[in-house]
């Protein structure tokens, strides 16, 4: 059998599983509720802190995360990772306690409470849901195809893909709506960590655990004044990134205020700090160092040329089928919490304040897919 029918039969194998173990999981939790944004949008307050853990932890963990930050193959980018841990105690300690008090569906209900102006909160509402439409939605589509294609080595058009991409992440979205992404994220996870774990561990052993003949530059977590990252950024402008990105941001809130109460919620943030603390910032950046030792400085090519070198076909395979549900999950994320804001920020405060839910983040998810198709072009021209 050859490497690449080996690689193909596991992915299909392992992707269809995950599907299977997601809907033997979910079932039983249908659109007989589903009318209201409680469980359609938060899972009926039914994610215990394993799911929340696990879907915070995909949901920002993806090809563009893994491609994209070992394609810079210095260690200093771990402390995106390293700071991210703040973010996620701040929201644990701060946020979610106001999220639960005011029993909010969304991030931005909070701007009405505190106003007393729906304006606002559809104002910001508005931009949060154009950003996951134009811009992050169409990202990740685009980058997992383009890797997909790379690493089986096919000559298919991105485009076929992309398609196939965003509609099975808009099936998981519409009809499991939060329930169904939260557990296929935290199934996904739990394949790609171990995953890219031993990508991690197969490289070291290509190296002879040797990294002698890097740079010191690319080694060292102390930036200079003249670095990307200067060490001073990290206890002044990195927190307000940290805090804005996972304690106001919908996509990352909205896992956690889908807990059966606000302790379950905090365990959860705490287990998915825990796991950016030890396991993610070595699976980000050790690849890529590695890959400057053995090609030189070959950008984003790096972490994708480093698994086709230290991974046997089958195992490629499985690493194929976990980056692909990583897409996939981060992308039906992304779709489920654009829906939220449009139906619970925009449509019940101008258009009609009791919809069927179920119906009408169908519909809305499957505008939202088509937008995200049309914009891959884009991105692929650019």
């Amino acid at each position: 059998m050859s490497g690449s029918l080996t690689q193909l039969l596991v992915f299909i194998f392992i992707t269809a599983l995950i599907g299977l173990l997601t809907y033997l999981k979910c079932r039983g939790h249908g659109h007989s509720k589903a009318s209201e944004n409680k469980e359609y949008f938060l899972a009926g307050g039914g994610l215990t802190w394993i799911f929340v853990a696990g879907s915070i932890t995909l949901t920002n963990l993806s090809t563009d995360q893994l491609v994209g930050m070992n394609g810079n193959q210095m260690a200093l980018l771990a402390w995106w990772e390293f700071a991210a841990v703040a973010g996620l105690i701040i929201l644990a300690r701060v946020f979610l306690p106001v999220y639960y008090h005011y029993q909010c569906t969304t991030t931005t209900e909070l701007l009405e409470m505190r106003y007393n102006n729906k304006h606002i909160r559809a104002l910001i509402g508005l931009l949060f849901f154009l950003g996951s439409s134009f811009i992050f939605m169409p990202a990740v589509i685009y980058s997992g195809s383009l890797f997909m294609i790379n690493m089986f080595n096919v000559d298919i058009p991105l485009m076929y893909v992309a398609t196939a991409f965003a509609l099975i992440g808009a099936f998981y979205a519409i009809f499991g709506g939060l329930r169904a992404v939260a557990v296929s994220d935290t199934y996904s996870g739990i394949l790609l960590l171990t995953m890219a774990i031993v990508v991690v561990v197969l490289a070291l052993f290509a190296i002879d655990f040797d990294f002698s003949g890097i740079p010191a530059e690319r080694l060292t977590l102390i930036g200079d004044n003249d670095s990307p990252l200067p060490w001073h950024t990290l206890l002044t402008g990195m927190i307000f990134i940290q805090t804005f990105y996972w304690s106001t941001n919908q996509v990352i809130t909205q896992r956690a205020m889908a807990a059966p109460n606000l302790k379950e919620a905090q365990k959860g943030v705490y287990a998915a700090a825990i796991i950016r603390f030890i396991i993610v910032p070595t699976i980000i950046v050790v690849p890529g160092i590695i890959s400057f030792k053995l090609y030189g400085d070959i950008n984003d090519a790096a972490y994708g040329t480093l698994v086709g070198d230290v991974l046997p076909d089958w195992l490629s395979g499985v690493f194929a089928a976990a980056l692909a549900a990583a897409v996939l999950t981060t992308y039906n994320s992304n779709l489920n919490s654009a829906t939220a804001l449009y139906v619970c920020d925009i449509h019940e405060a101008y258009v009609d304040k009791k919809p069927n839910v179920a119906r009408l983040s169908g519909i809305v998810t499957a505008l939202l897919t088509v937008v995200s198709l049309l914009m891959v072009p884009v991105y692929a021209q650019a």
